[in-house]
């Protein structure tokens, strides 16, 4: 018998105080199969963000354990096994071209020239801007501005991709546009994602689970299966599951607003 491949990512009691005494999470138990898309849902000061960066493995949590692939460190799970993250803010450096900033990661840990000016046609083309290699930045509207820095993610081909809120800054049309082809790109490349959003109706477009986490102290307070067939477009959103996932994670939200949370 084959066994189950272990967590891409795995959390064990995770919590984290600050040394102001901030207790921004409280114990987390969490795990993230291969191929989920699992969205972190929830207000201002849940602890979304700092749970994305200790799996990230750029904070070390105050207690508890995580693993990655089943070994105990990020940067211990072999040269096959890749972490991406996109923040809020695109992040690209104003004077470099969009090639070069898609390549900067690959520079910084040396990967030869042909093979990373390669891997940015890919990740570009992906993306849907290809044709914009060579533009600067400030040509770029903030919707390809965004696709640049997943293209950058992407460049490095990661197993696990982090996204912390990336379209939040975004008009409504630009980011269901990005929703929709973000869940394209999960579909056809079979990436692992964590991603953290304010809106529910983002979560349950994009997501296969949500975790909808409430504050002081950060903590997750119920997790939500979104079974829906992929793909999802405009017919999903305008459907009655959309509208019922919906509606089950606003009250779920509001409940736990209020302190009165029940699980969804």
């Amino acid at each position: 018998m084959t066994e189950d491949p272990p967590p891409v990512v795995a959390a064990h009691g995770v919590a984290k105080t600050y040394s102001n005494g901030t207790e921004a999470l409280a114990p987390v138990d969490l795990a993230v199969a291969p191929g989920e898309f699992v969205t972190l849902l929830g207000p201002s000061g849940c602890g979304k963000s700092t749970l994305l960066n200790l799996i990230a493995g750029l904070a070390t949590p105050s207690a508890g354990s995580l693993a990655w692939w089943g070994a105990p460190s990020s940067r211990s799970t072999g040269p096959e096994r890749r972490i991406g993250c996109v923040f809020q803010s695109p992040t690209l450096m104003p004077w470099s071209r969009v090639a070069t900033n898609v390549r900067l990661p690959l520079d910084l840990e040396g990967r030869p020239r042909a093979d990373a000016d390669a891997a940015v046609v890919r990740a570009l083309e992906q993306v849907g801007i290809g044709t914009f290699a060579h533009h600067l930045p400030r040509e770029l509207s903030g919707g390809m501005q965004m696709r640049a820095s997943i293209a950058r993610a992407l460049a490095g081909e990661p197993d696990l991709l982090l996204m912390d809120e990336p379209f939040g800054a975004l008009d409504e049309f630009t980011r269901q546009r990005l929703d929709s082809d973000l869940r394209a790109l999960w579909a056809a490349r079979g990436l692992t994602i964590v991603f953290v959003t304010h809106s529910i109706q983002e979560a349950v477009f994009l997501s296969t689970r949500v975790l909808v986490m409430g504050a002081r102290p950060g903590r997750i307070l119920a997790s939500r299966a979104i079974d829906e067939a992929h793909p999802r477009g405009e017919q999903f959103r305008a459907s009655t599951r959309f509208a019922q996932h919906s509606r089950a994670l606003s009250d779920c939200v509001m409940a736990a607003g209020a302190g009165a949370f029940a699980p969804a």
